[in-house]
């Protein structure tokens, strides 16, 4: 798949890049966002909102697909695509971090994770080819790797584990794929939290088994933000230019556009939907929670910078009414807001990039994004 990535513009004081990766379901320009969809859809919203918002590509969990509604059905139905009525490109996680967090009993090895469902209790053993069968049947355009992380902070002992196991898993994920002519990707991640060798060791680990796209793991949960971003630096000076690079799970925007600058082209994340549908919705202008009294009569849209939908429409003073009513209609024009207000942000970094403004758009960005709201 060394054709399904290429660079479109560099920007010359960083390694920020847009590009175009190439699915069988249409084409991604990145950087990019993908809304988690982890049960087939993006809360609150249908897929022709999401759609009308600008995504071009969603992220669905393999984990809770697996359990409800089943592979064998959505195989049944059509495949994903066909199942959820989503045209564009779908990446499917390998649900590890589920199994993780929300399973209990799990039991790791060197054949895979044994697990209690959180569901029903029932056991289940999933091994690195069961996460590839799975996902190749249900028809997802990009499949993740079943990776292992510890929960931060972890012990140096626990960190090289998962190393161990990341890429021994990685090895067999990618013979079982080798098994299937498909246009479908199979990309692999690395761990190794912060610490310089073992991300090394691991970006090295599947590097030498060979991926059509990077992606690193363990990251976010806690670690010194310099640590974070050195070793994005690092997976900069090792990873190939011609693949393209995801950081797993990474929501605030200072730090997502800090990754841009460091080579990073693919992103996920619940913060944006959670937290509208909590009431904290993201500005121009920092954050607002819209539950603060002093919204009660505000006739202002959310953000006069914004073109949603919702701000187009309808004030502050209403969308805190809905949302102290516990109104549907909260969550819904929230998440357009919240979602709208993430997918522009890299609708601009990709023309910044082209434009060479790149670093003029990041300081304006990190400046917003620490304005703190005064509550009352």
């Amino acid at each position: 798949m060394s054709d399904a990535f290429r660079t479109t513009a560099r920007d010359p004081l960083s390694s920020a890049r847009t590009g175009r990766l190439e699915t069988p379901h249409g084409a991604v320009e990145t950087p990019a966002f993908m809304p988690v969809a982890s049960q087939g859809t993006v809360k609150a919203l249908t897929h022709a909102q999401v759609e009308s918002l600008g995504a071009e590509i969603i992220l669905l969990n393999s984990y809770h697909l697996f359990l409800r509604p089943g592979v064998d059905a959505i195989e049944a139905l059509g495949g994903l695509h066909r199942f959820i009525s989503w045209p564009k490109p779908i990446l499917t996680d390998s649900g590890g971090f589920q199994i993780y967090s929300l399973s209990p009993l799990v039991r790791v090895g060197d054949e895979g994770v044994r697990f209690a469902s959180h569901l029903d209790g029932s056991r289940i053993l999933l091994r690195p080819e069961d996460i590839v069968d799975l996902q190749l049947r249900m028809g997802s355009d990009i499949l993740m790797c079943l990776d292992h992380f510890p929960a931060y902070p972890y012990s140096a002992e626990a960190l090289k584990e998962s190393v161990r196991l990341t890429g021994l898993w990685a090895r067999r994920s990618r013979a079982r794929f080798a098994e299937r002519e498909t246009r479908q990707q199979l990309w692999g991640i690395s761990q190794g939290g912060v610490d310089r060798d073992l991300r090394t060791r691991s970006i090295e680990d599947v590097l030498a088994v060979g991926f059509a796209g990077y992606a690193y793991g363990g990251l976010g949960l806690g670690e010194p933000k310099t640590r974070l971003f050195e070793t994005l630096e690092l997976g900069d000076s090792l990873l190939p230019a011609d693949r393209p690079r995801y950081l797993m799970g990474m929501g605030y925007v200072e730090d997502i556009v800090e990754a841009v600058a460091r080579g990073v082209d693919l992103f996920d994340c619940v913060l944006p939907t959670r937290n509208a549908r909590n009431g904290t919705l993201f500005t121009s202008q920092g954050r607002i929670a819209i539950k603060n009294r002093k919204y009660a009569r505000d006739p202002r849209p959310l953000d006069e910078a914004c073109d949603c939908p919702t701000c187009r429409t309808f004030s502050r003073a209403y969308l805190r009414h809905l949302y102290e009513r516990d109104e549907i209609a909260a969550a819904v024009l929230n998440t357009i807001h919240n979602l709208h207000f993430y997918l522009d942000i890299f609708r601009k970094m990709r023309h910044s990039i082209q434009s060479n403004s790149f670093d003029q758009l990041k300081k304006s960005l990190i400046s917003n994004a620490s304005q703190k709201e005064e509550t009352t």
